[in-house]
């Protein structure tokens, strides 16, 4: 719940502001003395501040002006009398974000009041990734022991230092946000912003706003001017998800930024330099959407400078098992003992066929440790859909040699010669994952290392 510090010394007024912003659910924090109000700002945390310029004898710029030395991060609202517009700009010009004037309407508040906070939210988010992006989308933590995913780590390190615009192809759930996030912070703006845009999940109206801006009475509900993500991700990269199912008339006006390197804002006859780097996704072929006229053929090929395919997690078994590990690490608290994964549970994983690609990987992970006891990974412990479907599947050491699904495929071997040949391998790929450190590999198996020279063959023990 949002925190909000509303400082006026008028008490009808402070009234008015606290019951109107608590009957929206937040959380006011009401004072009419300013000296009070910055030690509250001091000793407290506050989503926004919401304070009137006009107050003795400390007023509200003196307030403006600790809270942006104290407090950086909270969102400021200056409250001016009709008539007082030159001071409200001056208090922007001091860090206020925006300003309402006296007597106010209650939407226009409102609006203010969540553009605010919006936007503070979106500053917060904006540091968290920073300090994510050198450890959670960093290169090593891209998984690539298959050809294709190796071969899009390289690509990544070759592309990522120009500021060529890049395509990035692949199924739902195959990681293309992470590899686009990966190339941001890869290139020279990588201490810039990294904005995302799912162009699929915001109606036309809504998503021209978000992505180019909008100014005052540019439509019903535009109570001030907006800055747009081309804007407000200068020097930055800005990636733009299901670029397929952006309008054709929002197509035209991203062609021209790509082109012209300047946004329009909606209800707007001026333009705005910009300087965003473009990367886009899909999970359609967007030549077939050319065809059906539903996507513009230059802007196709401006987006396309360099493509970049990721291949669907069925197509990549190599980077199955070390997935596993790399979700189960992830998912592991600090301190705590790494669960194993049964031999039978990482067969039927490695057959299974993953429609939903890695993100239905991971959540299969997480559904299994929730379950897991003892500290293991049981065929039981998986979710239902995963198990029944590895049924029917062929084992991937006979695929291609029976008839997929018959017995013959598995004549003549016992269990017991299964579940070892199984073994054997998870052995080697947790000694791979360990980089061939056997202690750390016996650690993480929960065994004792002379277990783990016993279970291995004798040219590698």
């Amino acid at each position: 719940m949002p925190r909000i510090l509303v400082v006026d010394d008028e008490p009808s007024i402070l009234s008015v502001l606290s019951t109107i912003l608590r009957a929206e659910g937040y959380e006011v924090v009401p004072e009419n003395n300013g000296e009070k109000a910055q030690a509250l700002i001091k000793e407290q945390d506050f989503d926004l501040l919401l304070c009137d310029i006009y107050m003795k004898p400390v007023g509200g710029m003196d307030i403006l002006q600790f809270a942006r030395h104290d407090s950086p991060s909270t969102s400021v609202i200056m409250l001016t009398a009709y008539g007082s517009v030159e001071t409200a700009i001056k208090a922007l010009k001091l860090g206020a974000f925006d300003y309402v004037t006296k007597p106010f309407k209650v939407d226009e508040l409102l609006i203010t009041v969540q553009r605010a906070l919006a936007y503070r939210t979106a500053l917060t988010e904006n540091a968290d990734l920073k300090a994510m992006l050198t450890t959670k989308y960093r290169m090593e933590n891209i998984i690539a022991e298959s050809p294709s995913m190796k071969n899009v780590c390289e690509m990544i390190r070759k592309v990522a230092p120009t500021d060529t615009t890049i395509l990035i192809y692949g199924e739902s759930g195959t990681g293309k946000e992470l590899v686009a996030k990966a190339i941001h912070t890869q290139s020279p703006r990588k201490e810039k912003k990294f904005l995302a845009v799912n162009c699929a999940a915001l109606p036309e109206p809504l998503l021209e706003s978000e992505m180019f801006g909008h100014v005052k009475g540019a439509f019903t509900g535009a109570a001030s001017d907006k800055q747009g993500l081309f804007e407000a991700v200068s020097g930055g990269t800005i990636f733009l998800d299901e670029i397929g199912s952006m309008p054709l008339s929002i197509q035209g006006k991203l062609l021209r930024v790509l082109q012209e390197k300047e946004v329009r804002r909606v209800g707007s006859n001026e333009n705005i330099p910009v300087d965003a780097r473009v990367l886009a996704a899909t999970n359609t072929k967007l030549e077939s959407l050319i065809q059906e006229g539903k996507f513009r053929e230059d802007l196709y090929y401006r987006l396309s400078v360099i493509p970049i395919q990721i291949a669907p997690l069925r197509e990549r078994q190599d980077d199955i098992l070390p997935l596993i590990y790399h979700v189960i690490r992830a998912e592991t608290p600090e301190g705590k003992d790494l669960p194993t994964l049964d031999p039978e549970a990482s067969h039927v994983m490695e057959i299974y066929n993953w429609p939903g690609n890695v993100r239905e990987l991971e959540n299969a992970i997480k559904h299994a440790l929730a379950f897991a006891t003892d500290g293991r990974i049981k065929p039981g412990d998986l979710p239902a859909k995963v198990v029944e479907s590895a049924k029917s599947a062929p084992s991937p050491a006979t695929a291609g040699q029976n008839q997929p699904g018959s017995l013959d495929a598995e004549r003549g071997k016992s269990l017991r010669a299964f579940l070892r040949q199984k073994e054997k391998e998870y052995l080697q790929q947790v000694l791979s994952l360990t980089r061939g450190n056997k202690e750390e590999a016996a650690k993480a198996l929960k065994i004792s290392l002379a277990t783990l020279y016993r279970k291995l063959p004798d040219s590698e023990a």
